[in-house]
């Protein structure tokens, strides 16, 4: 167990992974994990379905006044500041902790533990509101919590924070328990159903206020509590925790040596595109569009292109996935999407920009090119050795996830000086090339047995 990180196989052509529950356990799992990850997209990308609503009521007598393109303005910092920077924050720290917490205590105490903190920090948002100082909260002043944009703030950060374990933890109990053979496919279910959230997030907010979406998605979040009951724990992960192998958790060993370094940047920066497209282009497409010539009725609505992003990317996490089987190569597979990604970035700034028609239909495809994040979840899971499995899987999609305040923040500070599509075109220019050099930094992980261990 304390071998390098090689290829290991000592069983058929579909062994099962050591320790592996019955099939019945393993598919309640996958079920489990797919409607973890189905809950963690809706919360994840509900403040920005119900950005515009929610921060024009919070601050609506600062924008009392103001012409339309200082209000605009004012929305996309605020927008930038809550959901691409302090959001991803929390989820770049819970990344971190709750991936140690899972290599060291174990998989499930992480789908409980997350998801308990960030139901409770979305219950909490649908109550923000201006505190009387006078009052019996006043104390909240003292805080700096007295207003109710700091205290969407701070609950954005804490739902982030929450929000980082689903996905790692998911998808390494899921890798862990499945055959080497089948494993793609299985991450690849999950996935899938998961990034259908955003979908039911957006039918959500068009029926009901911001208000009680955010409680719905609390309610949502507790509700698979009582599921997660009958979850078994990854029978790797009890051997690993038997035999006391060292450095599980370690999170400072995925920095050294130098080749584990790279592996693990490079599995980091493959899918820093995904987050770029839907962090600048989707959720600021009112803004960069109109610069375009998309205006008045034709300016696109960021909630609906969610949606159709989000419908492109489930379809593109299901096609990425199968292609990953079908060539029997995670990395060929990168590549072909990589392709895609590029090709749907330049219909973005060309054809996306004829008519509101044809933009959502670049949304939808921009989504299916970018849709490999089944096949990049699957890679986090299957680089690293037991003791580091967790820790990788569920700190890598937050990194990438977190790219999404130094890309946005990027476009913000370009558009100062120049139209905002030309920024977010070179910010693309910076992020795309980044992306296809580093898959050359992957080693081939498809079928590769993961019962063992980093030095």
């Amino acid at each position: 167990m304390s071998g390098p990180a090689v290829e290991q196989d000592a069983g058929g052509p579909d062994r099962a992974p050591r320790g592996a529950p019955s099939r019945t356990a393993v598919a309640l799992v996958i079920v489990v994990a797919a409607l973890g990850y189905f809950v963690d997209i809706f919360d994840l990308l509900l403040f920005a379905l119900v950005r515009r609503a929610s921060l024009t009521e919070i601050l609506g007598p600062s924008l009392e006044g103001k012409p339309a393109e200082e209000v605009n303005r004012i929305l996309a910092e605020s927008g930038i500041w809550l959901d691409n920077i302090l959001q991803t924050t929390g989820l770049l720290v819970g990344g971190l902790v709750w991936g140690i917490i899972a290599d060291r205590r174990g998989r499930l105490s992480v789908l409980f533990g997350s998801i308990l903190c960030y139901s409770l920090a979305n219950l909490l948002n649908a109550a923000v509101t201006d505190v009387d100082p006078n009052g019996p909260l006043g104390f909240l002043h003292a805080l700096g919590l007295g207003s109710a944009i700091n205290q969407y703030g701070l609950l954005r950060f804490v739902a982030g924070f929450g929000l980082a374990g689903e996905l790692g933890a998911g998808i390494t109990l899921v890798a862990e328990l499945v055959s080497k053979e089948r494993r793609g496919l299985a991450t690849t279910v999950v996935a899938a159903v998961g990034i259908l959230g955003a979908v039911a997030g957006y039918f959500t907010t068009q029926f009901v206020g911001w208000r009680t979406a955010f409680v719905i998605g609390g309610v949502l979040g507790l509700a698979l509590l009582v599921l997660r009951i009958g979850v078994v724990e990854s029978g790797l992960f009890a051997h690993a925790k038997e035999s006391r192998v060292r450095g599980r958790g370690a999170f400072w060993k995925l920095f050294w040596p130098a080749e584990r370094l790279k592996r693990y940047a490079c599995t980091v920066l493959i899918a820093v595109p995904i987050w770029f497209i839907v962090g600048t282009l989707v959720k600021y497409c009112d803004r960069i569009m109109p610069s375009l010539g998309l205006e008045g009725a034709e300016q696109p609505n960021p909630a609906r292109a969610i949606m159709w992003c989000y419908v492109g990317l489930a379809a593109g996490d299901l096609g990425s996935g199968l292609l990953s089987q079908l060539l029997r190569s995670r990395r060929r597979a990168i590549w072909i999407f990589h392709g895609l990604t590029l090709a749907a970035i330049a219909l973005y700034f060309t054809v996306g920009a004829r008519s509101l028609t044809a933009f959502y239909a670049v949304i939808c495809l921009a989504g299916f090119a970018s849709g490999y994040w089944a096949v990049f979840a699957t890679i986090g899971a299957e680089q690293f050795g037991t003791n580091l499995r967790a820790t990788a899987a569920t700190t890598a999609p937050n990194i990438v996830r977190w790219s999404a305040a130094w890309t946005g923040g990027l476009w913000l500070y370009l558009s100062g000086s120049m139209e905002a599509w030309t920024a977010a075109a070179i910010v693309g220019a910076i992020v795309m090339p980044i992306a296809i050099l580093a898959t050359f930094g992957l080693r081939e992980s498809y079928g590769t047995d993961l019962d063992f261990a980093e030095k």
